[in-house]
């Protein structure tokens, strides 16, 4: 099964000076023509742009050199005008060539600073986009963003505050008491046996 392949490449965009030497050169022809010529520039941007908008601007353009054409046809002088359907036509010609020269400039200066900054930003945008589409296929919305895991943390056990430990009691030394007479007795012991011993002898 076939892909929907790649898009054609865009065309190459127009060097920055041959841009300024189009403008200029379209923005002569309006003014040296007296307006006669304005309704060329509005033809340029609409088929450079291609948009709706500047479609209409370049008809209603033509439709205002064709109504002043009309107007000045009506009046009767050969090399001036004599009434005032002259007058009111060569003023709404006049009119004309500032509001095409400034509509022209600020819509072809937009359009090439638009496409320049979207191409800079998004430079695969026309060969993802435009080759997804080619075949009649809506392009699919970009893909939700996944969560990244977490990595596993194992839990570290609470530490207990230390608990104050009492102070050790050292033990008490218990009093000494008085030791008994203990000599006396020893002494009392061997008088005792002494005299018994003589008695023992005595009997004898």
């Amino acid at each position: 099964m076939h892909g929907p392949g790649y898009a054609p490449p865009p065309p190459p965009r127009p060097s920055r000076g041959g841009l300024i030497t189009l403008r200029v050169l379209f923005v002569t022809m309006a003014v040296l023509s007296c307006g006669f010529l304005a309704w060329v520039c509005m033809l340029r941007l609409a088929v450079v742009t291609r948009g709706r908008r500047d479609w209409i601007a370049f008809t209603v353009s033509v439709a205002h050199i064709v109504l002043v054409v009309l107007i000045l046809g009506t009046d009767p002088g050969v090399e001036e005008f004599t009434t005032w359907r002259g007058d009111v036509g060569m003023s709404l010609l006049l009119a004309g060539v500032p509001a095409n020269v400034a509509y022209y400039l600020y819509a072809e200066i937009r359009h090439f600073g638009g496409t320049a900054s979207a191409a800079y930003a998004h430079p695969h945008l026309g060969t993802t986009a435009v080759g997804r589409q080619g075949y009649g296929y809506p392009a699919p919305p970009p893909p939700p963003p996944q969560p990244q895991p977490q990595p596993y943390m194992p839990a570290q056990p609470t530490r207990q505050p230390p608990v104050p430990s009492s102070p050790r009691t050292e033990p008490q030394a218990h009093p000494q008491r008085p030791a008994p007479a203990r000599i006396d007795q020893v002494r009392a012991e061997l008088d005792e046996l002494s005299d018994y011993l003589r008695r023992q002898e005595g009997d004898r």
